[in-house]
């Protein structure tokens, strides 16, 4: 054999070697696959965007990867709200955490989901320049701010703010801006303050360019802002499956609450593994304080969601009213087993 043809079948090999270990350690073969499963045994999708409210969904997905029954879902993770929304409304996301006025106003215009659980409580705050000219909301006039959607949670608690401080509507310009986007608009000046969840606030803070207005309790005690929506469909065929989900949120929300050494474990693996995030950011929006961000009691209550509603009507973004008993389904949240120690820590140290 050539010196030639030798060198040109290393090189194939070489690439075959690179391209074989490329696509074992970056391709999610469980995805992949699961299409090909039988219908009965496939793994739902579920939809998450990085921040806090949402961290449920990857500590039960690393935990439940290094469990005996392996995975129980899969989670595919977006950048903003507009994408899990059309996401949701093509059926290609069987579940999804999204805003909860979101949920209410696909449920009202038809979109067969129901509202499972919540994501967390607390966790969005209104962030403004460190030094800027914003020293008390009523500065806020004539102003700009980033909101994560006119569907959100975020977008209603300002609405509160403006009552009480005596702000008429259109007198604060808001702009729909992807999560991830909104500290270095701020920071760059193209927007005067945000109002987002959990790590964003952190993230402004620690780069030394933003301070907190006040955090979202201030003005709406036992604030909610994620939740979790599940297909009907799925609800109908499936309801083991969703179960299951929501027993694993509902365990991975007691287990963060567990204290500090739990959080600092969440920080390190969800950053690193899951929303490309540095784990010390994580940290700081979980830990300063503890109470910052908390994970339960995380059941749909009919006062949260009638009171979210009817900011709604009131703010223009939803032209009925709809009952709770539409666009929730309970069942879920009162048969998680959210008491039922899991073994979380054994998990973790068997990731280690």
């Amino acid at each position: 054999m050539s010196l030639k043809r030798r060198i040109l079948l290393g090189v194939l090999a070489w690439l075959v070697v690179i391209s074989a270990m490329h696509a074992y350690l970056n391709v999610n073969w469980s995805a992949v696959l699961n299409d090909y499963r039988p219908p009965q045994s496939r793994k739902i999708t579920v939809a998450y965007i990085p921040v806090t409210c949402q961290l449920t969904c990857p500590v039960t997905d690393y935990i439940s990867k290094l469990s005996q029954h392996g995975e129980i879902f899969l989670p595919r993770l977006f950048q903003g709200f507009p994408e899990i929304k059309e996401a949701l409304i093509s059926g290609k996301m069987q579940a999804a955490f999204i805003v909860a006025p979101m949920a209410i106003a696909l449920r009202a215009q038809g979109v067969p989901i129901k509202v499972v659980y919540l994501g967390h409580r607390y966790g969005s705050a209104v962030v403004v320049k460190k030094n800027g000219p914003i020293k008390s909301f009523a500065d806020m006039r004539g102003r700009t701010m980033a909101i994560p959607s006119r569907f959100s949670d975020e977008r209603l608690l300002v609405f509160r703010a403006m009552k009480i401080w005596g702000i008429k509507p259109g007198e604060i310009k808001m702009v729909e801006m992807a999560p991830p986007d909104v500290s270095g608009a701020l920071a760059a000046g193209a927007i005067d303050a945000f109002v987002m969840g959990e790590p964003f606030p952190s993230q402004a803070e620690l780069g030394g360019y933003g301070r907190i207005l006040f955090q979202a309790r201030e003005y709406w005690p036992d604030y909610m802002s994620c939740i979790l929506v599940v297909q009907q469909e799925l609800i109908d065929k499936r309801p083991e499956v969703v179960q299951a989900l929501v027993d694993g949120i509902a365990r991975s929300g007691l287990w963060l609450d567990k204290g500090k050494p739990h959080r600092d474990e969440a920080a390190d693996f969800v950053g690193r593994f899951y929303y490309n995030q540095k784990p010390a950011l994580l940290r700081w929006a979980l830990t300063h304080p503890l109470d910052r961000v908390m994970y339960t009691p995380l059941a749909p209550r009919k006062a949260d969601f009638d009171m979210v509603r009817d900011l709604m009507m009131e703010t223009g973004v939803l032209n009925k009213k709809i009952e709770f008993g539409e666009y929730t389904d309970t069942r879920f949240s009162d048969g998680a087993i959210s008491q039922t120690a899991w073994k979380y820590e054994a998990g973790i140290a068997a990731a280690r």
